[in-house]
């Protein structure tokens, strides 16, 4: 009897991570369907980034296409911003929530927020500071929504790609190994 059960609970746990891994894959599949694929970029580079720039306290940092929230999450965390989380993968989302909730310095503080969504619907009229990861194609159906909404003075970091059509407001770029990261001021 003993074994019997033991087989149904291994049964029954392979069969919850077969689901989970289904899941899983096919939401990674829809974030990159959807312009932007998950890349988790490491803590030692999200400060790298982020310490470039002069962050005024309070101020509202955006990551589009945040995946875990990590450069927010570090942001909020290492610079006095408030920030928020946006990604179209839900799954995600939920993920950056659990994070956040782990680690003391952010459980409980309002100053970090989420949202499930298409990034071209995203409100940024109140945003200070922009941060994107994404592929060129996602970023300059993008540019029509910063030239209409950003406010002036808003830095964007975008790492990975330049923004061709904003080479005049390139205020400086860090070469890296593997990507290098750009810095507009709209």
């Amino acid at each position: 009897m003993l074994q019997l059960i033991l087989y149904l609970i291994l049964v029954f746990a392979l069969l919850f991570f077969f689901i989970f891994m289904s899941v899983y894959g096919l939401s990674m599949i829809f974030s990159s369907a959807m312009g932007a694929p998950y890349v988790p970029t490491k803590n030692k580079l999200a400060n790298e980034i982020l310490k470039e720039v002069k962050f005024k306290k309070n101020g509202l940092f955006v990551e589009l296409g945040s995946g875990d929230a990590r450069i927010v999450r570090t942001a909020v965390k290492n610079f006095g911003v408030r920030g928020l989380a946006v990604d179209v993968n839900g799954l995600l989302i939920l993920w950056s929530k659990i994070l956040k909730f782990l680690d003391p310095r952010l459980r409980g503080d309002d100053k970090l927020a989420f949202e499930t969504g298409n990034i071209l619907k995203t409100d940024l009229t109140k945003s200070d500071y922009i941060y994107l990861f994404l592929f060129p194609a996602l970023i300059k159906k993008l540019l029509p929504k910063f030239d209409k909404e950003l406010k002036k003075g808003t830095i964007i970091i975008s790492h990975g790609f330049e923004i061709l059509e904003y080479k005049k407001k390139l205020i400086k770029k860090v070469p890296r190994n593997t990507f290098p990261t750009y810095y507009y001021k709209v």
